[in-house]
């Protein structure tokens, strides 16, 4: 993949040339500072040759400060190019970590492009409404489900009336074993009016006479 960088061999190649640069630069800071240890050696030994002719012989201490004024001289060039060159390393490898983030970041974006391809607002917006199509049809399909069970349906006022029967027969049971007798029995077993007793009968007669009888009177009198 092509990116801001480029790609395949050049961008390995300017990969391989921030490497390059950066252990050149190392390897030079390695060796001005191993010179910076050296002078600053050079330094102290000749300023020891000061001290230790200073009273004894003036021209050997003389000699020997001079060395040392030229010697602080090339240490403080030799500490400028150190700086230098450490700048120049953090530069590089900031450049490079910088490099290294963007084509990253590119080829992030590139992933994130594939996975968008043809994915748009309007084709979630179809999608989703396929999807709430789909769900109301199948609460459709579980309504008609559940309001129209399958097997034979049968008449609540039947079921009741066959409940009814069997809490009796389940009553006249118990009845049966603790040798009481039901209700029912007993109301069927009370003497019908063809068994009463004749005298009431007649009773009944004679009153019903006596209505007409009285009733008759009433009617001849209001004439």
């Amino acid at each position: 993949m092509w990116g801001w960088f480029g790609g395949g061999a050049a961008a390995q190649k300017k990969k391989d040339s921030a490497k390059n640069a950066i252990l050149g630069l190392r390897a030079q800071l390695d060796m001005l500072q191993k010179r910076e240890k050296h002078i600053m050696n050079q330094i102290e030994e000749q300023d020891q040759i000061a001290r230790k002719n200073v009273n004894t012989n003036k021209t050997v201490a003389k000699a020997a400060l001079r060395r040392k004024k030229t010697q602080e001289g090339t240490l403080d060039k030799t500490i400028a190019q150190i700086a230098t060159l450490e700048a120049q390393i953090n530069s590089i490898e900031s450049a490079n970590i910088n490099r290294e983030t963007l084509a990253v970041m590119e080829k992030s974006s590139e992933a994130i492009k594939a996975i968008h391809q043809g994915l748009t607002p309007e084709k979630v917006d179809e999608i989703m409404e396929k999807i709430n199509e789909q769900n109301a049809l199948s609460d459709e399909i579980v309504n008609v489900i559940t309001q129209n069970p399958i097997g034979e349906q049968f008449d609540d006022g039947e079921l009741e009336d066959e409940l009814e029967r069997m809490q009796q027969e389940h009553l006249d049971e118990q009845m049966l074993n603790t040798g009481q007798v039901p209700i029912a029995d007993a109301v069927h077993k009370m003497p019908t009016p063809s068994n009463a007793d004749p005298i009431s009968s007649k009773k009944v007669a004679v009153e019903d006479d006596e209505e007409a009888e009285l009733l008759k009177l009433q009617a001849e009198m209001a004439m």
